[in-house]
């Protein structure tokens, strides 16, 4: 499994629309192959940053994802509501995963 948090941050008054256009990928991207779990956070404290929490099965699928139309289309589209380029971080899970009771 591999994980990957993306930081996108607005430019001022791009906000909403930029909430909007993140938040159409989540049904779309979660029907993909090798997607566990594709997650779209706000955060509280800095108005216009959001993070993206994703898992997948492994590196070829989320590679795979990064070529799907919509996610050219994203590139695209967020050239004018960006502040700063996407950051991306991958990681590999160290600790075991909870059991359920």
């Amino acid at each position: 499994m591999i994980t990957l948090v993306a930081i996108a941050k607005a430019k001022p008054g791009k906000e909403k629309v930029l909430e909007e256009t993140l938040l159409a990928l989540v049904p779309q991207t979660r029907r993909e192959a090798g997607c566990i779990n594709y997650d779209l956070h706000r955060s509280l404290n800095k108005p216009g940053v959001f993070i993206f929490y994703e898992n997948w099965v492994d590196r070829a699928a989320l590679e795979k994802h990064g070529t799907m139309p919509y996610m050219v289309d994203l590139r695209a589209k967020t050239v004018d509501l960006l502040a700063e380029p996407i950051q991306i971080e991958l990681y590999e899970m160290i600790s075991q995963q909870k059991i359920s009771e």
